[in-house]
């Protein structure tokens, strides 16, 4: 096995005379090589005498590789006349979705001189993310023969076309970011996101995994990667994930439920073989009566009881078929080799019970039965849960309810968390699961 090389980041972090664009390219490869620990603590012992402008400069634009936004805030505010602290201090407010701040923040990194065709294309994304997308059009427009070569310019273009309904000329332009500049974060975020939507999980995942190459990590890249690994029953990878995220933020309830489902499965033991029978019966128990040759006497008899499939036969004791008119022993022996040749026996399931509908269609009004009849996509649930409900063959709304928190639990990868987040949604519309 070939070690790998530790790059020395205290000298970037504590011992340079200055903090800039070298430093913070040392300082992104350390934490893409996985020395998050040993930067960290760098950073804590720089905080700890933050003093200086070029210590608080480098206290804040490390607090934000470190997804520490609020803190990168508080030390880059205390940072005068850098176009650089600016710049970061936009980002972490733009992280925090405080558009307005972002925006007069990329004003004034602007006219200390940052890069100003990169802050101008940042505050049009900020008027786009306040609300004003035809206005964030316009600018970007406006734009266009400065900055149409940037990646940034690609992307921003497709948050328009995404905005606006429009998924594949969205793709198109995130895709053109990514050709420009391979580790552009919000790019492969957004472009790995549709990619999921879509059903690509394997563009998905290379996506995900090619963002994370470089921080800062995003951490709602780290848990969809470690959703789409756990999809794939790659627990191992899947944990990892949600430790990441644990470790850039202890307080993260995603990642925090989603590691204990992980942990939970691990202990749980799965029969596949026992779990392969089961559908076979099943798919017996299904089969129509009419695939086989009985007499007529027989066949009648079976009709007017109402028995259509090898399930009902399993679900009537001798004593119930005997007393149906003209149904005799030469019947009960027809039905008993019948059962026999797929092994079954009449009664093995006279105590299993049809779960009764928490709703009967006739007695809801129009409005209700349009809400039962509306597909799962209505709830608006994460992928995660989708996928769970898809395995079940749920596909409406009236099915998901008459199912109960048990059988959904029953489901590979489904955990509390899937559980709750569709509790929350039916409670959003006050109809529940069966048994709630």
């Amino acid at each position: 096995m070939i070690a790998i090389e530790q790059i020395d980041v205290r000298k970037p972090i504590l011992e340079s005379p200055d903090f800039g664009n070298d430093q913070i390219k040392t300082i992104q490869s350390a934490l893409a090589e996985g020395q998050a620990a040993e930067v960290r603590q760098h950073w804590q012992e720089l905080t700890s005498r933050a003093s200086s402008q070029r210590d608080l400069l480098a206290a804040g634009i490390i607090a934000y590789m470190l997804a520490h936004q609020n803190k990168a805030i508080e030390y880059l505010s205390q940072v005068q006349g850098s176009g650089l602290g600016s710049f970061y201090q936009a980002q972490a407010q733009f992280s925090l979705e405080n558009y307005g701040e972002a925006r007069s923040l990329f004003e004034q990194a602007k006219k200390s001189g940052y890069d100003p065709i990169l802050c101008d294309l940042l505050i049009a994304g900020s008027v786009r993310l306040s609300g004003d997308t035809d206005e964030a059009e316009k600018m970007l427009r406006g734009l266009a023969r400065e900055a149409a070569t940037r990646a940034e310019y690609s992307y921003q273009m497709g948050c328009i076309m995404a905005d606006r309904g429009d998924t594949y000329g969205a793709l198109e332009y995130f895709e053109r970011a990514v050709d420009m500049e391979n580790s552009h974060s919000r790019a492969l975020f957004s472009l790995a996101q549709l990619n999921n939507q879509l059903g690509n999980d394997d563009d998905a995942i290379r996506l995900y995994e090619q963002m994370l190459a470089k921080p800062p990590f995003y951490l709602g890249s780290l848990i969809n990667l470690g959703l789409l690994y756990e999809d794939r029953e790659m627990y191992g990878p899947a944990a990892f994930c949600f430790q990441r995220a644990l470790e850039a933020n202890p307080n993260n309830e995603r990642a925090a439920l989603y590691l204990k489902d992980i942990e939970s499965s691990a202990e749980m033991f799965f029969d596949e073989d026992a779990v392969r029978r089961d559908k076979q019966v099943e798919q017996i128990l299904q089969i129509p009566i009419t695939d086989f040759e009985l007499s007529a006497r027989s066949r009648n008899c079976l009709e007017r009881a109402g028995i259509d499939r090898l399930e009902d036969l399993t679900k009537m004791s001798e004593e119930q078929l005997l007393a149906g008119k003209n149904f005799g022993e030469t019947s009960l022996k027809e039905i008993r080799e019948i059962l026999d040749m797929h092994g079954l026996k009449l009664g093995q399931n006279v105590h299993r019970k049809q779960p009764e509908p928490l709703y009967r269609p006739e007695e809801l009004s129009p409005e209700e039965r349009a809400m039962h009849e509306a597909g799962v996509g209505e709830l608006d649930l994460s992928v995660r849960a989708r996928k769970c409900l898809s395995r079940l063959g749920i596909a409406t709304i009236g099915e998901l309810v008459s199912r109960s928190a048990d059988e959904l639990l029953s489901v590979r990868n489904f955990g509390v968390t899937s559980l709750n987040e569709i509790r929350e949604k039916l409670g959003d519309k006050n109809i529940r699961l069966r048994g709630d």
